[in-house]
């Protein structure tokens, strides 16, 4: 079946054509991001954060070329955001620069305080109950991968569950996740 023919059985309310487009091209793009960024977390991450928006905006594609090429270019952008991120990162300077001694220079982040800590906590507790609003298996998913920071397979295997489907349910626990996030904090 052509690319085409399964992204109009998408739009048209068809499941199971996301999961033959996640099929066909996961593997392909995962390479790629692997390749461009070097750790197999990052690449899987943004590998599924380029089917995400692929998904979200599978309405907006139009066939006047390969839906492969459209969906590279959106894994290519994804990476390019993904290393502008880790390119700027600031740093806190806790104490003062002497510019007459550049070897001296010492650039640390200072240490949290108690007020800090204690909002951390809280917040960290307001997620918590949030993922616990989900359904059990999501909320499974999210504590495995994010909190004991199991990989995809690690999961699969634990679970007993293919990978794809690891996949592909944490993509829709962190579709569900988001609006409950933006809505608390509103």
């Amino acid at each position: 079946m052509k690319d085409l023919e399964i992204v109009e059985q998408a739009l048209s309310g068809n499941d199971k054509a996301y999961g033959q487009l996640l099929d066909r091209y996961q593997d392909s793009i995962y390479f790629l991001l692997l390749k461009k960024i070097g750790n197999e977390n990052d690449a899987e991450d943004l590998t599924m954060e380029t089917f995400a928006k692929a998904f979200n905006n599978l309405a907006q594609y139009t066939p006047n070329y390969a839906f492969s090429t459209w969906i590279f270019r959106i894994a290519i952008n994804n990476c390019i955001d993904f290393i502008r991120k880790i390119k700027v990162r600031p740093h806190a300077i806790d104490t003062a620069v002497d510019f007459h001694d550049p070897d001296n220079v010492n650039f640390t982040s200072p240490n949290l305080g108690p007020e800090d800590l204690i909002i951390k906590q809280q917040k960290a507790t307001e997620l918590k109950n949030i993922i616990k609003t989900l359904k059990p298996r999501y909320a499974t998913l999210i504590e495995l991968r994010y909190y004991q920071e199991l990989t995809y397979e690690e999961i699969a295997q634990k679970l007993q569950l293919p990978i794809g489907t690891v996949k592909a349910q944490l993509f829709r626990a962190r579709e569900l996740l988001a609006p409950l996030l933006v809505n608390k904090n509103k």
